[in-house]
Order: structure tokens, then C-alpha cells, then sequence
């Protein structure tokens, strides 16, 4: 069955290659459906184009197919192009004309656009509850660590001391700038398209007001254009936040690899976190931030991805924009995946102490220590110059009694505020 059958058959190389994995794929957004189609349902009753009684049996069987879809045993065959045709099938199969009532005043299109809306936006608010779990675990590692020191680095070379504190809850704030995309993601998503048929509006009379205080949708996407031409831009959106949660991800989890390593040795983990080596005995790899680097560095190219796929396309519908699913689903799944387990890996990290003991580390206390001259009274650019000479030397001796008092410094690492600039976005 088609939505869109006329009564004769394309060529079977047409429909494999039309269809994709957009079985598959559906079997995500098919809940969606449902809930739309329910909507619409009540819709359709309010406005007179169908009965109470039709209404009330549309409503029933769609909850009974949610049902389905919610325990795993829905299920797309090669019959169907998508959920929606499956969906429709068993509404007619069961109501007979009541079911075929369904599809009045609206398209395919727009029944689309709202069930990816609706997915997107349920997917982003699991997303930003899930960042959270990890910005908490973040936050409390900053405090049980606050006063361990750890060398900090630029360009690789020891920098300046640094500490856990500063490091743990370095990402835990990065991770509130990733929520401020996730949130404008949210704000693109959160407007009901439903209505907007195949880009150009119905000649019934519907009540677009109903389905979107039905669907819990914040506002309209008014314009039957614009809310077709959304269509690619809300995925870009998505992925844009979860592009820049990726990237935190990242980068803590190189930090991690780097400094599980022998070389660095700051951190380690409980065995049954690593892997080891075919060959070699001694070997505790960190496979998991590994992966959840690689991961997450495709996730940075999905934007790019859905851009050059719907770059230039005029307005209106095209079949490119059933592609955007392939790049976005999998990818907010990926993204869970991986916010999952560096939250329950990070919880069981083993910090190293006294690691700036190592005489090795004494040049990361160079600042602090001309600091102290020009706070005696000496000129800051003389005390440069001196620090300098006294370290060509082999002279230095390091002041290792620092105090960091600013806001934001590893001695006032202004915990309570990071956590208030999280709780405004809750």
C-alpha cells in the first residue's frame, strides 16, 4: 500500500530505491505518527468532517497501534513504503471507510514534518536531561578534587598548575554552551507544522489551533510554505547541538587517553573499564573514550552533511529530504550512546595525587613565582627578564606556595554559579 497509489504498480527497482531504509527508520518516528494521527483525528471531528462516533473508534484503534509500536511488536513489511501507509492500512483494515477518513486535509508531507518534529523535539529533551546527569557527575568530581593539582598545558608543554577542580568542571561548563544549541534547536522544532498539507495549505476548514495545543507544540509554523521549507532546517538545527555537544565530548575524552598513559599517568580506572592487549600483558587501553572520541567526531559532521544535502533545493518538497532521517537518527542515537557511557565511565575514575611532586613539573610554577617578584615591588618586564635568565641558568627555584584567588581560578573555582548557570536552563 501507498499513500500515494493510484491503482498501477511502479517498477520494483523504483520502489527499493525510492523506499531506502525508510522501513527501518520508521519504526523510530512511527509513536509520532500515531500521536499525530490522534490529533488529527479530533481535529478532523471538531471541524465537522467527521463523525463523533468515527472519531472516537480513529482514536481507539490509533491508541491500540500505539501500543504495538511501544512494545516492539509493530512492524513495517515490505507491503508498506513507511509507517504511515502501515499505519493507515490497519486503521482501514479494521474501521474500513472510517480508517480511510484519516488522510482528509492532510499530505504525507505534513504528516512528515510533524511526526520528525515531534521525535526531534522528544529526542532533544532526553538529550538535555542526559547532558545533565553529566554535568552533575562533573560537578561533584570538581568538588571532591578541587585540591588536587594537575600541570596544565599549551601547545602541549607545561603551562601553569592546573587542577582537577578546574578541569572536571571546565567541561561540565562547556557543556551549558551546548545546551544553549540544543535549546535553540528545541525553539525551531517546537512549532506544529501539521496543517500545512504539501506546502500549500487545505481548502477544509481546519483548526491548526486544535492540533497544536494538542500536541503540546509551543506555537504554529504558520506560513504552509515555511513549514514545509522546514523540513531539513530542523534536522541541521538538531544536529548543530548535538555537533557541539559532540565536540565536548571529544575533547574530554582525549584528555582522558592522554592522560591514562604511561607518559602522563594522572588518571587511571578499574580494570573491568579497559581492555587489554592480544600480546602484550601490561596493556590497560582506553577503548571506551576511544570510541567515544571516534564517535562523536562523525557526529561534528553531521550539520555538514544535512547542509550539502539540502543546499540549493528550492521551496518546496523534494524526495532528497526523506535522506535527512539516514544522517539524523542515527546520530542522536550515537550521541546517547555516548553521553551513557562516559557518564558511568567518569564515575569511576581513579584521580593520581601529589603528580606535581615530580621535579619535571617545577617549570609550571615559573609565573607564579615572577608573579611574586613584581607583587615585592619589582617591575613586571625586569622580573621577566630575570625569570628568564635564572631558568637559562639551571637556577630556578620554584614557589610552589600559589594562591589563586580570582573568580574562575583553581583556588575559587566558583562551583555555585556554574551550577546556577546550569539550573536558568531547567
Amino acid at each position: 500500500m501507498k499513500l500515494w497509489d493510484k491503482g498501477f504498480s511502479t517498477d520494483k527497482k523504483i520502489d527499493i530505491f525510492t523506499v531506502g531504509s525508510d522501513r527501518e527508520l520508521d519504526l523510530v518516528i512511527a509513536k509520532y505518527d500515531v500521536l499525530a494521527s490522534i490529533a488529527h483525528a479530533k481535529m478532523l471531528h471538531k471541524i465537522g468532517l467527521i463523525t463523533e462516533k468515527e472519531a472516537i473508534n480513529l482514536v481507539k484503534e490509533l491508541e491500540n497501534i500505539g501500543e504495538t509500536v511501544k512494545n516492539g511488536t509493530f512492524s513495517i513489511d515490505d507491503n508498506f513504503e513507511d509507517a504511515h501507509s502501515k499505519i493507515e492500512f490497519l486503521l482501514t483494515e479494521k474501521l474500513g471507510d472510517t480508517g480511510k477518513r484519516i488522510h482528509t486535509a492532510r499530505s504525507r508531507n505534513d504528516q512528515v514534518l510533524v511526526a520528525v518534529n515531534l521525535y526531534l523535539k522528544a529526542e532533544l529533551e532526553q538529550i538535555k536531561n542526559n547532558t545533565k546527569e553529566l554535568f552533575d557527575v562533573l560537578m561533584d568530581l570538581a568538588e571532591t578534587h578541587k585540591k588536587n593539582l594537575l600541570p596544565g598545558y599549551t601547545h602541549l608543554q607545561i603551562a601553569m598548575p592546573s587542577s582537577f577542580g578546574l578541569w572536571f568542571s571546565a567541561y561540565a561548563e562547556s557543556l551549558i554552551d551546548d545546551l544553549y544549541f540544543i535549546d535553540a534547536a528545541h525553539k525551531i522544532v517546537d512549532q506544529n507544522p501539521l496543517g500545512s498539507a504539501a506546502g500549500y495549505g487545505s481548502s477544509f476548514p481546519i483548526d491548526r489551533d486544535f492540533t497544536t495545543k494538542e500536541l503540546a507544540f509551543e506555537t504554529l509554523k504558520y506560513n504552509v510554505v515555511a513549514a514545509q521549507m522546514s523540513r531539513g532546517k530542523s534536522e541541521k538545527s538538531t544536529a548543530f547541538g548535538l555537533s557541539s555537544i559532540a565536540a565536548t565530548l571529544s575533547k574530554m575524552s582525549m584528555d582522558i587517553c592522554l592522560y591514562m598513559s604511561q607518559n602522563f599517568d594522572f588518571i587511571t580506572f578499574p580494570d573491568e573499564l579497559t581492555t587489554g592487549s592480544s600480546i602484550m600483558p601490561h596493556k590497560k587501553n582506553p577503548d571506551v573514550f576511544e570510541l567515544i572520541r571516534g564517535k562523536c567526531n562523525k557526529i561534528q559532521a553531521v550539520p555538514n552533511q544535512l547542509a550539502m544535502l539540502t543546499t540549493n533545493l528550492p521551496s518546496g518538497y523534494h524526495r532528497d529530504l526523506q535522506l535527512t532521517k539516514e544522517i539524523i537518527v542515527p546520530a542522536i542515537q550515537e550521541l546517547k550512546s555516548c553521553l551513557e557511557m562516559l557518564t558511568f565511565s567518569i564515575k569511576n575514575i581513579i584521580v593520581k595525587e601529589n603528580i606535581l611532586d615530580d621535579k619535571k613539573y617545577d617549570y609550571l610554577f615559573s609565573v607564579d613565582t615572577l608573579n611574586d617578584l613584581v607583587l615585592n615591588g619589582m617591575p613586571f618586564r625586569d622580573a621577566y627578564k630575570q625569570m628568564g635568565e635564572e631558568i637559562q641558568r639551571g637556577e630556578f627555584t620554584p614557589k610552589k606556595d600559589i594562591s589563586h584567588s580570582h573568580k574562575g581560578s583553581l583556588g575559587n573555582l566558583c562551583l555555585d554559579e556554574i551550577k546556577a548557570k546550569m539550573e536558568k536552563l531547567f
